[in-house]
């Protein structure tokens, strides 16, 4: 069994950050260390919430303690998400390197999460400059957005070349694996929902059906991101654990739209996490 330390946002009700996350990566046999970088009522779009942002100590206590009855070793991959504050940022690259003394093979998954096309950045001060300088050269694997792609490339992205250019451009800071959650205005397929999976391979477009949801339900990156690393775990290569990411993410966007939720019907769709039955490929476009 793999597993992963996945530092991310909570919230008690709902579906986001490691609640979005977590169930779905071990449905595909991955257990999951999870750490909680905030600790929310709901997801902030609600417009109102309670909760707390966890203080950065908390991050590097946890890790000690895991390494104190000698499970570091066992850690396959560190992933982060939503981060409540900047000082947090260090604490979870210190992390990684934590475990990497411990499994030299272990792997960095960051989901920059920052905000949206729609919203603009919406994190705290300072955790955008460190997931771009400090975050981004250690990752392994980075999962933007089309807003996130452009931030951390410093590069215009208003059409499909523009970010296929700024995927290519990011995998010459460090990660070797660059998959875009959601391309949005800069996709190829209208009335698409189109992702990116660049390497130093070539670049690949997932294209999936765009549900017409009434108000869009939050976590589906997390749950992108959870899911593309436990495929890679599962001795998934890129390509397959990108397909297969992005037909399970499918079938759950279509079973929360047919039930007309707000949050993502994760248990209602757990037999297609595990399975799904979506035959999405994906073409190669660089």
């Amino acid at each position: 069994m793999k597993n992963v330390l996945s530092i991310q946002s909570h919230v008690v009700f709902g579906y986001a950050g490691n609640k979005s996350a977590t169930f779905p990566m071990q449905l595909n046999g991955i257990d999951v260390w999870a750490l909680n970088t905030v600790q929310f009522s709901n997801h902030t779009q609600y417009g109102k919430w309670t909760g707390m942002v966890i203080p950065h100590q908390q991050i590097p206590e946890i890790v000690n303690g895991i390494e104190a009855i000698g499970e570091l070793k066992n850690c396959d991959a560190v992933i982060s998400g939503y981060i409540g504050s900047a000082d947090q940022v260090d604490e979870i690259i210190k992390a990684f390197h934590q475990v990497k003394t411990h499994n030299k093979n272990a792997l960095y998954l960051c989901d920059p999460v920052m905000g949206s096309e729609e919203k603009g950045c919406v994190v705290a001060d300072g955790v955008r400059e460190k997931l771009i300088d400090i975050a981004l050269p250690h990752a392994d694997i980075i999962t933007p957005n089309l807003f996130e792609l452009q931030q951390l490339s410093g590069l215009e992205v208003s059409n499909f070349e523009q970010a296929i250019n700024a995927v290519q451009h990011l995998l010459g800071k460090g990660p070797k694996m660059v998959v875009v959650k959601h391309l949005g205005s800069a996709g190829k397929y209208q009335g698409k929902f189109d992702m990116l999976l660049g390497t130093q391979n070539g670049v690949w477009l997932l294209s999936r059906p765009l549900y017409p949801f009434a108000k869009d339900p939050v976590g589906v990156g997390d749950l992108t991101a959870g899911l593309f690393l436990a495929n890679l775990l599962n001795g998934k290569s890129e390509l397959e654990a990108f397909e297969r990411m992005g037909n399970a993410v499918n079938e759950v966007m279509e079973i929360t739209h047919k039930l007309g939720s707000y949050e993502l019907q994760l248990i209602e769709a757990r037999h297609a996490i595990m399975d799904p039955k979506a035959q999405f490929t994906a073409e190669k476009v660089a």
